[in-house]
């Protein structure tokens, strides 16, 4: 009796001891668990307010983009198809990096040369099926003329055997416009106001008869990108030197005195509107050699009263050496390039190539299902962009869409230039296939429209002219999407309050592309994306994967039609301002073979595998919000939510809440049958976040740890039925309800 006294006792005490601990835990987490409590997810199951309907397999998918050659036999193994695979994603867009990069695309190694003798001038690529292409390379353009980014410009190197050339594509013999619709241009940018008032320009042949020459006066008060009239919202106008207009140029060296006293200058740009259409040193046997504008060298800066002339560009060279930039002090910037290019302008180093479209489609990356491919349009020709097409279906291999050209934006191009050379191109490609669905304009990752220096009627907007030139010249039928990349945030300096702002900017991107001129019957699609346009540390911690649900999510909440988040292949990990990551899905080893998992793919997980149901058919998606917020007004928890071809309503959930847990209840209403519904029975829950990965930052052996998996638990539904989020995590809910009405 003793011993079971003293064991009754001692229990006693135990129990009283643990009942006390947890009044003091829960004591001590009541703050946290209060603004935890009470938190309701409201699903709008009206039918009249869906947001969208989209199948999984051809709406969210990855990309493949520019590897080595190395890098190419290193990633298509078996093990890593696998790897790729097992994220979940359908469909898959192809990176055109070499256009990205101003260069000469030769999809196929084998083709004609214009001028054959000398293995040079403008190429197409063959449409025989000989043996599969399994590696594409890159060529350098010797007429570019840009200077920026690391690259030297032909027009200041002070060689005179090099020289800029525009695109013969936007001269009246192919676009069918007057040459003055299709100005060509070149505009400097110097480091600081610099008094100018003199250029010096050596044309080539074809030169500018008539040219005009101009500087930039921002508007009052404008600053930093503002006061660019290359930025993507430049706020100003330029304005003509009182003696900047030549109308009867003979070509030549020609110094011009601009005004009379110097002008304090920071841009100044050479606009183009008729040319001499003599022909350059290649030769008069093809017309394209024959028409645009091309220059030698060029110089602005100071004419005093003997004539003594003095170059500002190379002063500033001098003065202020700037790496990566033309002449040091000054950077050039040209309107197009001419694509003529000759065969020992390949790149050979290994480093930049492209998966061959044989590779491509019988790899198993694309699981069969159709691809989107691009073809070079801003530095190819037509011929070669149909010759592509006619060479990939005659292989049999599917295409879903057609991106012309990449990122226009950033090559500067204006957007009349770009729709003309886009009806040369789908005219060339619809001739090979008049069904195909062909869209742009592959903006480079932007979170307003594109805005530039007004036009003669004073349109800014990218979008809008663009939809101008294609509704004038009767082409509209010829653009079946709108796509852009999303890269959304500076690559440094990020902080987790940055996750909050998604879902607005990406809502508001595609409502800014409809409120400047986009049809509403043309889709958005997103063909590349990732948090950052540069490697940054959060992308592979668990930011990175909460931020690519709620990218996923609000995409399609927003009306998105296709989603392709980037890259599908594995990249090793880098250090970055932020700390190490990679791009990837995975952190692999040297020779690219997977070690692990990110962040990025265990969402990926969530979205593909748990989400939605890929090769199920349509999944329709409503309107969905929480009350979660923190004092700040800050949603803390997104809702995204989905019926199942299954029947099932699928929940995403994501807590971007960095510190607490969420307690939350699931509201299902049908304003229309003024009926409201719950989960019913089992109810599916998927959690990953915080507590199932952690990024160990140590450098290049970079890795998580814990290196998940997604925690996966079957939970009760029912009227009263709460549902606990982790803090920093996503959750996806899925069940069916009961108290609504049959869905159709």
């Amino acid at each position: 009796m003793f011993f079971l006294r003293k064991g009754f006792i001692g229990g006693c005490l135990i129990f009283f001891v643990v009942v006390l601990c947890i009044g003091l835990l829960r004591a001590q987490s009541a703050p946290a668990s209060a603004a935890s409590q009470g938190g309701t997810v409201s699903v709008d199951t009206t039918p009249a307010r869906i947001l969208n309907s989209f199948e999984p397999d051809k709406a969210i998918g990855s990309s493949i983009d520019v590897l080595s050659h190395d890098g190419i036999d290193e990633v298509y193994t078996p093990e890593n198809i696998k790897q790729m695979l097992s994220a979940g994603y359908g469909t898959i867009s192809y990176r055109n990096n070499s256009e990205l990069r101003a260069l000469a695309w030769h999809w196929n190694p084998i083709g004609t040369w214009s001028d054959p003798v000398h293995q040079s001038g403008y190429f197409t690529g063959s449409t025989e099926l000989k043996e599969p292409i399994r590696y594409i390379l890159s060529y350098n353009l010797p007429h570019h003329g840009t200077g920026r980014a690391g690259s030297a410009s032909p027009l200041t190197d002070g060689d005179l055997t090099t020289y800029w050339k525009s695109n013969p594509y936007l001269t009246s013999k192919f676009t069918g416009d007057p040459d003055v619709a299709h100005p060509q241009w070149v505009v400097i940018g110097f480091r600081k106001d610099t008094p100018i008032n003199a250029v010096r320009i050596n044309w080539a042949n074809p030169y500018a008869v008539t040219y005009e020459v101009d500087y930039w006066v921002p508007a009052n008060g404008a600053t930093g990108d503002e006061a660019d009239p290359l930025s993507r919202d430049p706020n100003g106008q330029w304005t003509k030197f009182p003696s900047g207009t030549v109308q009867n140029s003979a070509g030549g060296v020609a110094t011009l005195q601009l005004s009379d006293a110097p002008i304090p200058v920071r841009y100044l740009m050479i606009s183009m509107t008729k040319s001499s259409n003599t022909c350059d040193t290649h030769g008069s046997d093809d017309v394209r050699d024959c028409v645009g504008y091309a220059i030698d060298e060029l110089a602005a800066g100071t004419l005093d009263q003997s004539g003594a002339f003095t170059d500002a560009i190379h002063q500033a060279s001098a003065d202020a050496p700037a790496r990566g930039q033309a002449g040091g002090g000054a950077s050039i910037t040209v309107s197009s390039v001419d694509p003529w290019h000759s065969a020992s302008d390949v790149i050979g180093n290994g480093r930049s190539e492209h998966t061959g479209f044989d590779l491509l489609f019988t790899s198993g990356i694309t699981r069969g299902l159709p691809a989107m491919i691009p073809v070079t349009m801003l530095y190819g020709t037509p011929d070669d962009a149909a010759a592509e097409i006619a060479y990939v279906e005659k292989r049999g291999y599917p295409i879903s869409y057609v991106e012309m050209g990449e990122e226009p934006d950033g090559q500067k191009i204006r957007p009349e230039d770009y729709a003309a050379l886009y009806i040369q191109w789908a005219t060339a490609i619809h001739k090979v296939d008049p069904k195909l669905k062909l869209g742009g304009p592959v903006f480079e990752g932007i979170n307003e429209d594109i805005k530039l220096w007004p036009d003669a009627q004073g349109r800014t907007s990218w979008t809008g002219r663009f939809f101008d030139y294609m509704r004038a010249h009767g082409h509209m039928a010829d653009v079946s999407f709108w796509s852009t990349e999303h890269y959304p945030l500076e690559p440094c300096g990020i902080t987790w309050s940055d996750l909050y702002k998604e879902p607005e900017m990406m809502a508001h991107v595609m409502q800014s592309f409809r409120e400047n001129g986009l049809p509403p019957n043309i889709p958005i699609m997103v063909t590349e994306s990732s948090l950052s346009w540069r490697l940054t540390g959060p992308m592979s911690q668990v930011f990175g994967g909460l931020w690519l649900a709620d990218n996923v999510g609000s995409f399609f909440a927003a009306g998105g039609a296709e989603f392709h988040h980037s890259p599908i292949q594995p990249q090793t990990v880098g250090t970055t301002c932020d700390g190490a990551a990679t791009w990837s899905n995975f952190v692999p080893d040297a020779q690219l073979n997977v070690k692990s998992y990110t962040a990025f793919y265990f969402a990926a997980q969530l979205i593909n595998l748990d989400w939605v149901k890929h090769g199920a058919g349509i999944h329709r998606m409503f309107p969905s919000t929480t009350d979660v917020k923190d004092d700040a007004g800050n949603v803390l928890v997104t809702s995204y939510a989905l019926l199942r071809p299954d029947g099932d309503w699928s929940l995403m959930l994501v807590n971007r809440d960095e510190s607490n847990s969420h307690v939350v209840k699931v509201v299902f209403s049908d304003s229309g049958a003024r009926r409201t519904g719950y989960f019913r029975g089992p109810v599916t829950m998927v959690t990953f976040g915080s507590g199932q990965y952690v990024w160990r930052d140590t450098g290049r052996t970079s890795h998580a740890d814990p290196d998940g998996p997604p925690v996966t638990t079957k939970v009760r539904g029912g009227r009263d039925a709460t549902f606990t989020l982790p803090k920093a995590s996503i959750t996806v809910l899925r069940g069916k309800v009961a108290g609504l009405p049959k869905a159709e």
